[in-house]
Formats: C-alpha cells, structure tokens, sequence
C-alpha cells in the first residue's frame, strides 16, 4: 500500500492506486482535522481523487511535479 497513515495525517507514497481508495476514505470518514501529504505521490488513481473531492481534507504539502499539483488544485477546487 502507498499510503502511510499516522496520527492525524496521510502521506501519499509514488502510485496511488483503486485498492487504495476505500482504506482512505474510511480514514478520512474517522479523521475530522486530517492532513493529507502530497509531496511524494506521483499517480492518483480517480478513485482516490474522488474520495479527496467528497472528503475535502487540509492537504498539507502538494506533489513535486507543478502540472500534476496545478491538475490536483483545481480539480479539487483550491487555485
């Protein structure tokens, strides 16, 4: 899994994939202030971004890549 889950916040890890997507959404569903880091994710699979759509959690670092982040930003309404 690329995802690493702590306290209160969720680091993406290279390639998020489908699998990963209803572990996060049960996360974020139990985690009312979490935190989503970014910075190292590469791949987003639509699943996961649609969980980020419907959850709208504080991400606190964005990708490195600045067309994948500038992707991220406005599909999830925060240029």
């Amino acid at each position: 899994m690329s995802l690493e889950f702590k306290k209160n916040q969720v680091a993406f890890k290279d390639s998020i994939s489908v699998e990963d997507a209803e572990t996060l959404l049960e996360w974020l569903q139990k985690k009312a202030n979490a935190k989503v880091d970014l910075s190292a994710c590469t791949h987003l699979h639509a699943a996961n971004l649609q969980v980020l759509m419907a959850a709208r959690p504080n991400i606190s670092a964005w990708p490195e890549d600045s067309r994948f982040t500038r992707w991220l930003k406005s599909a999830l309404g925060q240029i």
